[in-house]
């Protein structure tokens, strides 16, 4: 995020009388800060891969919010935490895209967010496109080795979303691209 720009544009929507609402990955807490000091921001969708992924164990450098993931997604949770229980942030929701791999984190950050609204989403595979693959590839073998991608690593249906979401024992929020998205708790879809 780029502080300044983002702030002025912000600051340029309220005057307009617009809400501001971002999602972001939480890289960048002192960005998020600043907007919630000046009373810029109306909603923060912290969007995580389902997990605190990064390069947390490196050594910090100049370019330490990159390199420190975990550390400020953390940091921007709390204060937007903070801000929503001081009610100066209206809306606050915690976004795990879920994928078959990564499920076992799923328990771990809805412990870790408490009572914050949650929402799984359903996550898809990226398959590379045959420009950003090497040039000794065909184009035959590119589109085989996609079809065995999109075979393993299809997106989680909106029952097996549900299976974990059951595990969690809390009302969430269910998005896929079939059925867009559902307040769910303990088996019940509304």
């Amino acid at each position: 995020m780029q502080k300044d720009a983002l702030v002025g544009l912000a600051r340029y929507a309220k005057g307009l009388g617009l809400k501001v609402g971002i999602q972001t990955n939480g890289i960048f807490p002192e960005t998020i800060s600043r907007l919630l000091e000046e009373n810029l921001l109306d909603k923060v969708a912290l969007d995580f891969k389902s997990r605190f992924e990064g390069y947390s164990g490196k050594p910090e450098t100049s370019d330490s919010q990159f390199r420190n993931y975990e550390k400020n997604a953390k940091k921007t949770f709390q204060i937007c935490k903070s801000a929503y229980a001081k009610n100066i942030l209206k809306e606050f929701e915690i976004v795990l895209t879920v994928f078959y791999e990564n499920e076992n984190y799923i328990g771990e950050i809805s412990q870790f967010i408490e009572r914050i609204p949650l929402v799984l989403q359903q996550g898809e595979h990226k398959v590379l496109r045959l420009r950003d693959l090497p040039s000794n590839i065909s184009e035959g073998e590119y589109r085989e080795k996609k079809r065995k991608l999109k075979e393993s690593f299809h997106p989680l249906t909106l029952d097996e979303i549900k299976r974990i979401a059951d595990k969690l024992g809390r009302k969430v929020r269910i998005r896929t691209r079939e059925v867009g998205e559902i307040l769910y708790k303990d088996g019940v879809s509304s």
